[in-house]
């Protein structure tokens, strides 16, 4: 007969080796979990040929080659302006008008003045007749006729100046008009109809037609990159489609003072798409002193405070750091100067969860074009 106390023996060694048991099988599974390596899938970037050229993007506007700043070229008050800006013009056409009484009464002055000095050319020119007749007869002296073809030939010079002060003052009344020596459009008004203005002072600007030019503004690190004679492209945001072979005309010699950049021309040529105030934009290709290689921004990571890229073992499929030297960001991403060449493979995103030899998981195209040389795929940003 079995006693109690052996039965309960029985009972706490079995539960011993029941726990032992699930230790055992617990240490097992704590250890396959430690095991385990971590393979992280990835997308990458394949470093294409380093580029020897960048492109220069400036936007600038359409203006006209040629513009008249018109002004009057005598001084005066202002009562009639007749165009408004964007009207077209013709040669002949009254733009603006000054107030010409002053200049109608130095006419009147000018003639009367005129007429005066006919009359006494007459008087002259009798006495000198007269005076060489009695010189004639021995009547007069020569002295007399001397001093009668003097008088006689003051009274002409007087004249002929009266005839030019009153050519002079009807031109004056005329330039009390002010008016388009060319086919153009009105651009600027700059003064109106009450405002006293004095000669030469710009009124109203003229747009030539014919052949027109993009204005941009180019900084100083890039001016040396604009050469007058450069071939460069034209677009055009009001038509995507319109695109434009122009050159650069001229380069200005100096900067700008305030915005410190240099003022570029660029001939465009003569399209009726084009209107006078679009914006365009310039592009230019410069060449680069040193060649480039572009990576995607996310491809950009920092590891103790310098600028890395999680570089990619294709055999061995781990990722490892190296650290790069930017040149610049551009629209389309990241130039790099140095740490990258042609070939190489960098993690193009997720570069927060890398670290140093982890192993990744390549697309399946990366291991086939390493392999055979074949077409990227469209997993493959290049």
């Amino acid at each position: 007969m079995v006693s109690l106390k052996t039965t309960t023996i029985r009972s706490i060694a079995g539960a011993a080796i029941l726990a032992a048991i699930g230790f055992t099988l617990s240490g097992c599974n704590e250890k396959k979990e430690e095991t385990a390596e971590v393979i992280r899938p990835v997308k990458v970037v394949e470093i294409a040929q380093a580029d020897t050229t960048r492109k220069l993007d400036y936007s600038g506007a359409v203006r006209a080659r040629t513009e008249m700043n018109l002004g009057f070229r005598v001084s005066g008050k202002i009562v009639e302006r007749k165009v408004d800006i964007g009207q077209k013009v013709k040669p002949g056409d009254v733009l603006s008008r000054i107030d010409a009484t002053d200049y109608v009464l130095a006419v009147r002055r000018s003639q009367a003045d005129l007429d005066s000095a006919e009359k006494q050319v007459q008087t002259t020119a009798l006495a000198r007749t007269r005076a060489q007749q009695l010189f004639d007869k021995n009547v007069g002296s020569k002295s007399q006729l001397e001093q009668a073809e003097l008088s006689n030939d003051q009274a002409v010079a007087t004249r002929d100046s009266a005839i030019s002060a009153l050519a002079e003052a009807k031109n004056q009344v005329a330039y009390a008009d002010l008016t388009s020596d060319m086919n153009g459009i009105v651009t600027t008004v700059n003064a109106d109809v009450g405002q006293v203005v004095s000669s030469g002072t710009p009124v109203i600007t003229v747009a030539v037609d014919g052949e027109k030019e993009v204005l941009i503004a180019v900084p100083e690190m890039d001016i040396a990159q604009f050469k007058v004679g450069k071939d460069v492209k034209a677009r055009f945001w009001s038509d995507a489609a319109l695109v434009l072979d122009g050159k650069v005309r001229e380069v200005s010699g100096s900067a700008d003072t305030q915005s410190r950049t240099f003022a570029v021309r660029v001939s465009v040529p003569n399209d009726p798409r084009v209107l006078l105030g679009m914006t365009a934009t310039i592009e230019a290709l410069a060449d680069n002193t040193q060649p480039y290689v572009s990576i995607p921004l996310s491809a950009l990571a920092q590891k103790d405070g310098q600028q890395i890229v999680w570089l990619v073992d294709r055999g061995a499929a781990t990722v490892h750091a190296r650290g790069i030297k930017v040149a610049d960001f551009a629209d389309d991403g990241v130039r790099v100067a140095e740490g990258l060449k042609a070939g190489d493979v960098v993690v193009a995103a997720g570069t927060q969860f890398m670290s140093e030899n982890m192993k990744v998981k390549l697309p399946d195209t990366v291991g086939q074009q390493a392999a055979a040389n074949a077409a990227p795929a469209a997993d493959i940003v290049r």
